[in-house]
């Protein structure tokens, strides 16, 4: 059998949102067949938009409402650019979206690299030098999900588009009991949803264990310092159909807002 090239089908992801098309299956000689195949597309894709090394990574589908509405057995990650991760109370414009949602996340900052490879959560949370609370700006760009299928949404970094990141807690965060932290989604002043930290995977330092040791990890050569990880949302996104201002909360951290123009 061949040996895979990712770099065509990174082009054609690359030109299809560029043009703000929906994704759509991809030919079957360049489409990805396996979940390490879309991160082998997803890191020619982050070389091709200059955006290696990435700024972090987002992951999805870690809770099991999540899994049941993105239709996927397990979680997946897609690579952050440096450029898409923005403080609290910033813009962005509604029409430069397709079909735009938004996901309410706690995320990290990591103090020190974690190899790609297999990790524990205590191994993954030794590294973590900022919890934070996180809104992650997501689009659906597919056409059909289950036809477009997994690896090619890996390949896509897994509906990403932006991350607004809160203030790091100015306490010592380990304190907290990460799995009964309460995330709150408001939306325009009304709370649309709200989930705990125990809808990541149990606990939210087992999602970025479960990172380190992905494909997408391997991919790009582990984690390292200074990396933001979203960890996932407790709730399943809330689709946007028009401007709105957009507030995540996990008290006691501090809160994070984004506006949509």
């Amino acid at each position: 059998m061949r040996a895979f090239d990712p770099r065509p089908a990174a082009a054609h992801l690359h030109r299809v949102r560029r043009a703000r098309e929906l994704v759509t299956p991809l030919p079957p000689d360049i489409a990805p067949r396996t979940e390490a195949e879309g991160a082998a597309v997803q890191h020619a894709l982050a070389q091709r938009t200059g955006a290696e090394p990435p700024g972090g990574f987002k992951l999805g589908a870690t809770g099991t409402r999540m899994q049941a509405y993105l239709g996927l057995s397990g979680p997946a990650a897609g690579f952050m650019a440096t450029d898409g991760l923005a403080t609290t109370n910033a813009s962005f414009r509604f029409a430069d979206l397709v079909h735009p949602g938004v996901e309410c996340e706690l995320a990290v900052r990591l103090g020190r690299d974690l190899p790609a490879g297999p990790c524990t959560p205590e191994a993954a949370e030794a590294a973590v030098q900022d919890l934070m609370v996180g809104i992650e700006l997501v689009e659906n760009r597919y056409v059909d999900l289950p036809s477009v299928g997994t690896p090619t949404v890996i390949a896509d970094q897994v509906f990403h588009s932006a991350a607004v990141l809160g203030a790091p807690a100015s306490f010592d965060w380990r304190t907290l009991d990460l799995a009964t932290l309460v995330g709150r989604i408001i939306i325009d002043g009304q709370l649309r949803d709200e989930g705990v930290g125990a809808e990541l995977l149990g606990h939210p330092m087992r999602g970025l264990a479960w990172l380190a040791s992905s494909p997408v990890a391997a991919a790009f050569g582990g984690l390292r310092a200074g990396q933001v990880v979203m960890l996932g949302s407790v709730t399943p996104p809330v689709w946007l159909t028009g401007p709105a201002e957009v507030t995540v909360s996990f008290l006691p951290l501090p809160p994070v807002t984004l506006h949509l123009t």
